[in-house]
């Protein structure tokens, strides 16, 4: 894979001659030039070929000149020169950028023609503030790491969605791009055996040293949580791996593995990698996405539903607790066993409060994401249920009625910190996903 995105920039323009907007005599190629610097240099992480299209009849030798990208942007700086579909037909993401005042009928009338002829993988962006526009292009970045990232699942079972291993893996390969590279319980635990007790101590130590509060957890449980991170940690960057879940409940209620990986995943999200619970492919997918979107780790968990207070809470017996990103400071942590069977080792991270925040879940099979928001507003203290529990103040009647209706997400929900709606809602198209807003 290269290591960059390749992106069409085409500029949209007519001869300068022609009585249209922006005006007539309007220096085309040197606006096209301004543009093409300013977006190649603050988004250096994307390779950009820029390319300036005067008449219609050139396009389709433009795009055979720029060959095989992985999106295009569509600049328009004048109207009406009707390159969009011959691009959109390309079946590439594409972005449609208005340059306010030059392109905006055409940028407006062929946007709301594409959608009612129902092609995907396709925004538009109109602001006149250029960050706006640069944060919409880096979406293409995103959705480059997400095709071709690497997904570690730990799991004894043969079968994952009612296929094969193997058929899993050449389904999600085949549909995103991802690639699976599963391990099983056996395998975990020789590397589990040969992991070097006194750097695994270390890690007890820390933890135990940063938490705020350990509540009825044994030092013992704290240490094999540290010597199963170690194993984690190692295999990510052995299979040069982005993420990775573990079949927790199963392998640790059937004995098949020595510990909760409860604390192992705190630690990787904390270091801005992603650790999954419960061998959730499709909440793993979102975890990244979250990540590369944001930059931030997000909060897989099972949430709850209180319309008496008008609250979603979001429980798990795991988040990060840097929850701004992996270079910023931790948020409070406690460490507590784990809920449902009060063993092993879990944490307890107190959330920010007033801070907006954005929940998501996507459904690989049925190429659809739910999205709804809110404000986080308590970190509950409930001895039912999951260890962590994030009270956000949202729609609850809306959700609620919303939950699952057009598609099932399953239980969990995934969190992030931060008003992300529109950049996750673009992205959604980018990938041709069906889009369910909980709660409107």
């Amino acid at each position: 894979m290269s290591p960059k995105p390749k992106i069409g920039l085409i500029f949209s323009a007519v001869p300068s001659e022609t009585k249209t907007w922006p005006y007539v005599g309007y220096d085309y190629e040197s606006r096209a030039k301004k543009l093409y610097d300013i977006i190649s240099k603050e988004l250096s992480e994307i390779d950009f070929i820029g390319e300036i299209v005067y008449h219609k009849e050139d396009i389709e030798n433009v795009l055979n000149k720029l060959g095989n990208v992985d999106g295009y942007v569509i600049y328009y700086l004048g109207i009406w020169l009707g390159i969009t579909e011959n691009v959109i037909k390309r079946g590439k993401p594409t972005i449609l950028i208005d340059d306010l005042y030059a392109g905006s009928g055409e940028f407006l009338i062929e946007y709301g023609k594409l959608r009612r002829k129902g092609y995907k993988n396709v925004i538009a962006i109109a602001s006149s503030n250029i960050r706006d526009v640069l944060k919409t292009i880096r979406l293409l970045w995103v959705l480059y790491k997400l095709k071709n990232s690497r997904i570690v699942v730990v799991t004894d079972r043969k079968k994952l969605w009612g296929m094969s291993q193997e058929e899993l893996k050449e389904k999600i390969r085949k549909d995103y791009g991802l690639e699976l590279i599963f391990y099983n319980s056996e395998i975990i635990n020789k590397l589990y055996e040969n992991v070097d007790d006194s750097e695994a101590d270390r890690w007890k130590r820390k933890w135990m040293n940063e938490a705020s509060r350990i509540v009825e957890v044994r030092e013992e449980d704290i240490f094999k949580a540290a010597k199963l991170y170690i194993v984690l940690r190692d295999i990510l960057k052995k299979e040069n791996a982005d993420a990775i879940t573990v079949d927790c409940l199963t392998l640790v209620y059937g004995a098949k593995i020595p510990a909760y990986p409860c604390l192992g995943f705190f630690q990787l999200n904390n270091d801005g990698l992603t650790g999954t619970c419960e061998a959730d492919i499709d909440s793993t997918v979102t975890m990244l996405l979250a990540r590369y979107l944001t930059d931030r780790p997000s909060f897989v968990s099972d949430p709850v539903i209180d319309l008496a207070s008008n609250q979603i809470i979001y429980a798990h017996c795991v988040a990060a607790s840097k929850v701004y990103g992996s270079d910023t400071i931790s948020m409070p942590y406690e460490i507590w066993t784990h809920a449902e069977d009060r063993s092993g080792a879990s944490i307890r991270v107190l959330f920010p409060l007033g801070e907006k925040v954005t929940t998501v879940k996507i459904n690989m099979d049925k190429r659809a994401m739910s999205i709804h928001s809110g404000v986080s507003v308590a970190n509950v203290e409930e001895e039912k249920a999951c260890r962590t529990k994030l009270a956000v103040q949202a729609n609850a009647y809306r959700i609620l009625e919303n939950w699952n209706l057009k598609h099932d997400f399953s239980w969990h929900r995934v969190t992030v910190i931060g008003d992300y709606r529109r950049e996750f809602i673009n992205i959604a198209k980018l990938l041709g996903l069906d889009v369910v807003e909980e709660d409107t």
